[in-house]
């Protein structure tokens, strides 16, 4: 993998942390699926939290992660102005695309999403 050791994989969902906009997705996600807007996290989660496929993914990179909601990565990283869900690549106290929300849109299982994050991190330049 031609991650850094410095590396970090940073992975946003087009959702607001907080315990009111938590229960508002959960009852979005369950009542009206079609029309959540968040499918990194359709994908990888489920009613009562994360997938185990994609824990299990998760623990097998090699790499920092973390994980934020929309609100925390504009505050943390404000130069950033892209369509959410993404994964970003952290390098240097920079934040560069790894893979895009539309990318993201565009997978319609977890098998796929996880095949476009291997893809991406294997095209991370040295």
């Amino acid at each position: 993998m031609p991650l850094h050791n410095t590396d970090t994989i940073v992975f946003v969902y087009n959702a607001d942390s907080g315990l009111f906009n938590l229960v508002s997705d959960m009852a979005h996600k369950l009542i009206s699926p079609d029309t959540y807007n968040c499918q990194l996290c359709m994908l990888t989660h489920g009613h009562l939290g994360m997938r185990d496929q994609w824990r299990d993914y998760l623990d097998s990179l090699d790499a920092e992660m973390e994980f934020l909601h929309r609100n925390e990565f504009i505050k943390k990283y404000p130069q950033a102005d892209v369509d959410l869900p993404a994964l970003f690549l952290a390098r240097d106290k920079e934040v560069s695309l790894l893979v895009s929300s539309e990318t993201i849109s565009n997978c319609s299982t977890m098998d796929m999403l996880i095949e476009k994050v291997n893809e991406a991190i294997q095209a991370v330049p040295a």
